[in-house]
């Protein structure tokens, strides 16, 4: 839905809510290498696309997970975030069995996360913070 940093339009409603999120897996574990990464770059985007939402940068580091997302303003942060973790925690965890080995009980990723919100005075700091996770 939109293209990046526009505004979207919805029944009586003009916005643009974006957020910076961070998450990791339980215990820190650096296990989001190799193919894990790929798969997981497709199922975030599948949940944003069936979601309706627009995930502008992404950087999968070994052990966390950087996003600047915009959503509508019918889903509060906490459900956005839960809707990315469950649906790509189950999944991986069927997909790659080995993951077992590092992280036992229902879920890849740890309790909780960091969010906040995106305005456009430092939308530029916070996408080239990103982005250059890796470097």
């Amino acid at each position: 839905m939109g293209t990046k940093s526009t505004y979207w339009t919805g029944a009586h409603t003009k916005h643009k809510l974006r957020y910076h999120i961070v998450w990791i897996p339980k215990y820190r574990k650096r296990v989001l290498i190799g193919k894990l990464v790929t798969r997981l770059k497709e199922l975030l985007y599948q949940a944003a696309e069936v979601n309706n939402w627009s995930i502008e940068e992404l950087s999968i580091m070994k052990d966390h997970i950087h996003m600047l997302v915009q959503v509508k303003p019918d889903k509060a942060v906490s459900k956005v975030v839960q809707i990315f973790k469950g649906g790509t925690s189950k999944i991986l965890r069927a997909e790659f069995p080995e993951l077992e080995e590092f992280l036992w009980g229902d879920s890849l990723w740890a309790d909780g996360y960091f969010a906040e919100s995106v305005g456009v005075s430092d939308e530029s700091m916070i996408r080239k913070y990103i982005r250059e996770q890796k470097s």
